[in-house]
C-alpha cells in the first residue's frame, strides 16, 4: 500500500472542497480529478508532524500510529520531492518518544510539545466550547468535553496546512465536531484512511457506528 502524501505547495494554493485560499507553502494532499485538498478536509488535520531526523521515533511513531502521513516538499535545486517528516497521532508519538529516549529526555519532549499546544488554545473558548458540549452530550465519557474542545480550538488556530478562521460555537458546529472526534477514535475510521480506502467512502462505512455512539452520549 503507498503511503498517503501531504505536499507543502511552492506557489499559492486553494482548497477544492471548502474553498480557502491556503497561500504558499500550504500543507495539502491530491485527490484524483478533484485537485488540492486542505488538511481539514482530507481529515489529516488531527495528526502532529514529527520532523525528519531521528529514525527511531520516525520507526516507531508510524509504526503505532493507525494513520500517517509522509510529508513531502519540492527541492528545486536536487529537482525532487524531498521528504520532511511524517504526521502522525499524537498517542503514537508519544509511545515512540517514551521508548526511544531516557524518561528524562522524553518527559522534556513531551512537556515542550505541550507547552507549544497550550499557548495556541484559546482557553475561555476551549472551557466554553468544552461546557457546551457535555450540555448536549450529557452522557458522553468524563472527559471527552475537554478533549473534543481541545481539539476544535486548534483546528481554527494556525496550524500547519490551514489558515486562521472564525471559531462558531453554534450547536451544529459543537455536533459536527464531536462527529469527527468520534469518527477518529470510536471507529476504525483511521485504519480506512491508511489503507487507501477515500474519505466519503469510509465515512460511509462507519456512519452507523458513530451515531450508536452519538445516540448513547445524548442518552437516547
Amino acid at each position: 500500500m503507498d503511503d498517503l502524501k501531504v505536499f507543502i505547495t511552492q506557489s499559492e494554493a486553494t482548497c477544492a472542497e471548502c474553498g480557502e485560499a491556503l497561500g504558499r507553502r500550504a500543507w495539502v494532499t491530491l485527490v484524483e480529478n478533484k485537485g488540492a485538498l486542505c488538511l481539514a478536509c482530507a481529515d489529516l488535520d488531527h495528526l502532529l508532524f514529527l520532523p525528519r531526523g531521528d529514525a527511531c521515533i520516525t520507526r516507531r511513531a508510524r509504526q503505532y500510529s493507525k494513520l500517517s502521513a509522509v510529508v513531502l516538499e519540492w527541492s528545486p535545486t536536487r529537482k525532487r520531492y524531498e521528504r520532511r517528516g511524517l504526521l502522525v497521532e499524537a498517542a503514537a508519538l508519544d509511545q515512540a518518544e517514551l521508548e526511544c529516549l531516557a524518561d528524562a529526555e522524553a518527559r522534556e519532549h513531551q512537556r515542550q510539545r505541550a507547552a507549544a499546544r497550550r499557548e495556541e488554545l484559546d482557553h475561555r473558548y476551549v472551557e466554553e466550547f468544552a461546557r457546551h458540549a457535555r450540555r448536549l452530550y450529557p452522557f458522553m465519557p468524563a472527559g471527552r468535553e475537554r478533549e473534543i474542545a481541545e481539539y476544535a480550538c486548534l483546528k481554527y488556530s494556525d496550524r500547519v496546512g490551514r489558515q486562521t478562521a472564525a471559531k462558531p460555537l453554534d450547536e451544529n458546529a459543537i455536533r459536527l465536531a464531536v462527529i469527527a472526534y468520534i469518527r477518529h477514535h470510536d471507529t476504525p475510521y483511521d485504519e480506512l484512511l491508511a489503507r487507501g480506502v477515500d474519505r466519503w467512502t469510509a465515512r460511509e462505512q462507519v456512519k452507523d457506528a458513530v451515531y450508536r455512539v452519538l445516540d448513547r452520549w445524548e442518552g437516547r
